[in-house]
C-alpha cells in the first residue's frame, strides 16, 4: 500500500458536522454533500473506511498536528497561512464568495455595505476578504456547529446588515429563505483542497494521485453534477 494511517484501514477526517450544503451536511448519522462523496471514492480507491470527527474549526490544524487525524478534508480553501500548518493536495473544487443582505436591503456591491455591519465566520478567507471592503464593520461569529444558521439568525434579527459566505452555501440559504437575497457574488475562483498531516508524503501522495485519477476518469464532474447542478463543473480534466 505504501502509506500508513492513524488508524489501519481508516481515513482520519477532521471536520464539522454543520449545515454547508450542498458541499457537506449531517442527516442522521450519514455525511451527504460534495465533499463526503469526494472522500468515499477517495477511500474506496485506496481501500480505507473515511470516518469523521467534528471538530471546532479552530480547531482544524492545531488538532492535525497531534497526530491524531489523517487529514481536515472541510471546505478549506488553500491558503499560505494553513500550507504552514498541512500538506495540501491539488484542488478538487474552486469556488466564488457572496454577500447576502435582507431582502429589503438595496445593496448591490461592496460599496453599498460603507458603515454597515459584515457578519462572517472568524478567521475564514470570506471575512478576510470582507475586510478588503471599504468602511463596514466587521462581525466575526466563532466557528460552532451552528455557525451558519446563527449568522443567517442575526442577519433576519437586524445584529448584521450583511453576511458574507462560500457562495454555494448561500445560494442554498436564500432559495430557503424568501426574506434574504444574494447582494453580489465574488468571482475569487478559490481552490478548495485536501489538507494531509505533515510528514506524511506517501499518504498525502496517494490521495493526491487518486485526486487525479478521479478527475480524469469523470467520477469529479459526475459528482459535482449531482450535488452543484446550476454551476458547470471547474475543473480542466
Amino acid at each position: 500500500m505504501g502509506f500508513s494511517t492513524v488508524r489501519p484501514g481508516q481515513l482520519a477526517i477532521a471536520a464539522s458536522d454543520f449545515d454547508a450544503r450542498p458541499m457537506s451536511c449531517v442527516n442522521g448519522d450519514r455525511r451527504l454533500g460534495y465533499e463526503p462523496d469526494v472522500a468515499r471514492a477517495v477511500c474506496q480507491k485506496l481501500g480505507l473506511e473515511p470516518v469523521w470527527f467534528n471538530l471546532p474549526m479552530a480547531d482544524f490544524y492545531p488538532s492535525l498536528q497531534t497526530g491524531k487525524y489523517d487529514v481536515v478534508w472541510f471546505n478549506q480553501a488553500i491558503t499560505p497561512e494553513r500550507k504552514a500548518w498541512a500538506d495540501f493536495t491539488q484542488p478538487y473544487g474552486i469556488f466564488d464568495e457572496a454577500v447576502i443582505v435582507r431582502a429589503d436591503s438595496t445593496a448591490t456591491s461592496p460599496t453599498d455595505l460603507a458603515g454597515l455591519r459584515v457578519g462572517g465566520l472568524a478567521d475564514s478567507t470570506n471575512l478576510a476578504l470582507a475586510e478588503t471592503f471599504p468602511n463596514v464593520q466587521i462581525v466575526p461569529f466563532p466557528g460552532s456547529d451552528k455557525v451558519l444558521p446563527e449568522m443567517l439568525e442575526a442577519l433576519r434579527q437586524g445584529k448584521i446588515d450583511a453576511l458574507i459566505d462560500d457562495e454555494l452555501v448561500l445560494l442554498v440559504a436564500v432559495e430557503e429563505d424568501p426574506t434574504l437575497r444574494i447582494a453580489f457574488s465574488i468571482p475569487t475562483q478559490v481552490p478548495f483542497g485536501i489538507a494531509v498531516r505533515p510528514g506524511q508524503p506517501e499518504l498525502h501522495g496517494a490521495i493526491a494521485q487518486t485526486l487525479t485519477t478521479l478527475l480524469h476518469n469523470g467520477t469529479l464532474a459526475s459528482l459535482w453534477s449531482k450535488w452543484i447542478p446550476w454551476k458547470p463543473f471547474p475543473l480542466p480534466d
